[in-house]
């Protein structure tokens, strides 16, 4: 067995079986956390001291779910997860977790009451099975470090059955529709560049609208995607910039018509900037801005979004629409997989050719034609 000094208030040591135990004097009493890592229960017993301090440390067997997910939101999640992440999983517990569970010991909460959760969002609150699959990924995650803390024997989430995710069919606007869209919005549209900028790029709400100068690259003609423009969630909650949905930046070859949309709204923006002088507001450097430099909102664009839409007889359509419409235009218009994958920034090719699989029949003559020409070639 080793012994070692943790740093600051207590101690650490490896047991016979490999096991880690830090030790610590806590209200007075010693205390001792257990894990397979050293890392583990250093963090185990840190997390305590601080709660301690803060007078909020509760023993394992006495803490409730509530309890539990608080101290893992602000020790385990707060510091290593994005804001946007750390918001989003907060409010889940907060809407969703407590109300239901928040009372049970965190001891003694078991899979059945967890499945009877998960069957009530479905059943009574009506939820989507992704959004149930989310709240299932925080709990899971949360129950996990207590079973790696050694505060409870298992997970109970584990045991649990989701409800299946049907696969939604992607919407894309048509051909005419595209047409009809691209003409409604140069009737004074304020986010005409905007709009137009996202349908031939495949960028999402949040990058397109979070795209700045210097991701612009006019001599190469390309963008490069790494950031978006994000919301926290708490009422009254300030936009920021965050890294992309993968935290990984693509570089995307536009077509030379978007270069020059740009080009025109970079000598807009300056004439703006330079009518507003210091009351300015462009502190992101953002391409799509107001007059006075301010952000574009999301949420505005959205609603600009579908105003259009619905003018043009496409009221279901949503932002993320013109993401899927890029991405089956290029497809069609004969750009290769792995490219279209590259630019929309899915991990693999394989998971592009999942969502834009489905042939269109433009796509399916084509290929027919193509193979009746080789057919041909081949037999004179």
């Amino acid at each position: 067995m080793k012994n070692r000094n943790a740093k600051g208030n207590g101690s650490v040591r490896q047991r016979e079986n490999g096991t880690w135990e830090a030790r610590c004097i806590i209200n007075g009493k010693r205390k001792s956390f257990y894990g397979e890592r050293q890392s583990d229960v250093l963090k185990a017993m840190r997390a305590a001291q601080s709660a301690a301090d803060g007078g909020v440390y509760f023993e394992p067997q006495r803490i409730n779910l509530a309890k539990w997910l608080d101290l893992w939101l602000d020790e385990y999640v707060k510091s290593s997860a994005k804001p946007l992440t750390y918001s989003t999983y907060k409010s889940r517990v907060e809407t969703h977790i407590k109300p239901a569970l928040g009372k049970i010991k965190l001891t003694a909460l078991n899979a059945t009451q967890i499945q009877a959760f998960y069957n009530d969002l479905l059943r009574v609150q009506e939820l989507s099975p992704k959004t149930i699959k989310n709240v299932h990924g925080i709990l899971h995650k949360a129950l996990d470090q207590a079973l790696k803390l050694r505060y409870i024997g298992l997970n109970p989430a584990d045991a649990c059955t989701l409800p299946r995710m049907e696969k939604k069919e992607i919407k894309p606007l048509t051909e005419s529709e595209i047409a009809a869209f691209l003409e409604a919005i140069q009737e004074g549209e304020p986010l005409r560049d905007l709009f137009t900028v996202a349908l031939f790029t495949g960028m999402r709400e949040g990058e397109v609208c979070g795209l700045s100068w210097d991701a612009v690259n006019f001599r190469e003609g390309t963008i490069t995607v790494r950031q978006q423009l994000c919301k926290e969630k708490e009422k009254g909650g300030q936009h920021y910039i965050a890294p992309t949905k993968n935290d990984k930046a693509r570089t995307l070859t536009a077509a030379p018509f978007v270069m020059d949309i740009l080009k025109q709204v970079q000598q807009t923006q300056r004439a703006d900037h330079l009518a507003m002088g210091l009351a300015w507001q462009n502190t992101f450097n953002l391409v799509f801005t107001d007059k006075t430099g301010k952000y574009i909102v999301p949420q505005t664009a959205l609603k600009r979004f579908k105003a259009i839409t619905t003018k043009i007889g496409r009221p279901d359509a949503r932002f993320h629409d013109l993401r899927h419409t890029y991405a089956v235009t290029a497809l069609q218009e004969g750009d290769d997989v792995k490219t279209v994958q590259q630019n929309l920034g899915h991990a693999t090719a394989s998971f592009t050719l999942d969502v834009y699989g489905h042939v269109s029949e433009k796509m399916k003559k084509e290929s027919a034609a193509r193979m009746q020409s080789y057919f041909e070639k081949i037999k004179a």
